[in-house]
């Protein structure tokens, strides 16, 4: 089927966090986009096309350069509709807010790797690079002090951008997260892993085909 003009095209991986949050952003906004599940070891030649880096998420708008960074489509979506204030946490400011993600995005995420695929990097220091992970997460433990979310008593970009990042860290060893990860840090990730939104988020798919009609996030039964 031919893709729809209408719409912009989300190419996405389920599970990948980035392009987790890139949906989360998404709903949040209220932003229906046609979705093409990718299978990553069999990638479509459309989105190689599209853009040579081939890593998920990628947003291609009919008219405009593609969006190819998770936080660009979040704050693209939100910037066009953002009916939860995301942008405008209670007691902070969107500096601050993408400043945290990018300490998320850089350091965060280099030991998240390290920890969860030994093999692949160092595997004598997969502990080190827990405990440096573990320090990020003490630093949301003071954000969270005396307050729900990380920057107020209401969800923020912030929160949807790093959660996804924090559940696959506390997956890596759920036993040791349980035991060693603060508190307010758990009833923060319980809220978002309980959360419609991303319930929503998770709905499986069929990795896309170009012969396949076309399929729209959120679905929008689900969200009724």
């Amino acid at each position: 089927m031919a893709p729809s003009h209408t719409l912009p095209t989300l190419y996405s991986f389920r599970r990948c966090p980035y392009a987790m949050r890139a949906r989360l952003g998404l709903l949040a906004a209220g932003q229906t986009v046609e979705l093409r599940e990718v299978a990553l070891k069999t990638k479509p030649q459309e989105l190689l096309i599209l853009s040579p880096k081939a890593t998920v998420p990628v947003l291609d708008i009919s008219g405009a350069d593609p969006i190819e960074q998770s936080l660009e489509i979040m704050l693209w979506a939100l910037g066009k509709n953002d009916p939860q204030n995301l942008l405008q946490p209670t007691n902070s400011n969107l500096d601050a807010m993408l400043h945290l993600i990018q300490r998320n995005d850089g350091s965060f995420k280099t030991h998240l790797d390290r920890y969860k695929y030994p093999n692949r990097y160092e595997p004598a220091g997969s502990i080190d690079h827990r405990a440096k992970g573990l320090e990020f997460l003490i630093e949301l433990s003071g954000l969270l002090t005396n307050q729900p979310f990380l920057f107020g008593s209401a969800p923020s970009l912030a929160d949807l951008a790093i959660f996804p990042f924090v559940r696959q860290f506390a997956g890596v060893g759920r036993d040791w997260f349980e035991q060693s990860a603060p508190q307010n840090v758990h009833d923060w990730l319980a809220y978002w892993l309980a959360a419609d939104a991303f319930a929503i988020t998770m709905h499986k798919y069929t990795p896309w085909q170009a012969e396949d009609a076309i399929v729209l996030f959120p679905i929008p039964e689900i969200t009724q």
